[in-house]
């Protein structure tokens, strides 16, 4: 566990911040397996390429029990449901949400988009 913080990339332009959630099947063996496929070695290129092109800048995901939290950067520019749609069409990318659907409890053909759920900020100091 990290208690000293993450430090951020800088990208040299104003960037804008999605957090969204997502639960898990709440059984501990489900969840290391989960963690597992998420290790940066474990991570299926095409996936990780899909993303980029579809200009993220950042993602991250942290986890506390069964419960997700994923904070995504992106350009100013950036249009998050245009992008979803094109990412869905990318390679593997499919097979990929099938597979985490495992975990996750859900349907096996929903979308990225359709599993985790936008957050509403509510608080900014």
């Amino acid at each position: 566990m990290k208690t000293e913080g993450y430090v951020q990339k800088e990208y040299g332009q104003p960037t804008k911040r999605y957090c969204r959630m997502l639960e898990l099947v709440d059984e501990p063996e489900l969840i290391e397996k989960y963690k597992q496929c998420h290790a940066e070695e474990n991570v299926w290129p095409e996936v990780m390429e899909g993303i980029r092109q579809v200009g993220i800048l950042e993602m991250e995901i942290y986890i506390l029990g069964n419960r997700l939290f994923m904070i995504v950067e992106t350009p100013l520019d950036f249009d998050w449901d245009e992008a979803m749609a094109r990412l869905a069409t990318l390679p593997r990318q499919q097979e990929w949400e099938e597979y985490v659907s495992l975990f996750q409890g859900c349907a096996a053909d929903a979308t990225s988009d359709q599993k985790w759920q936008l957050m509403d900020r509510m608080f900014h100091l």
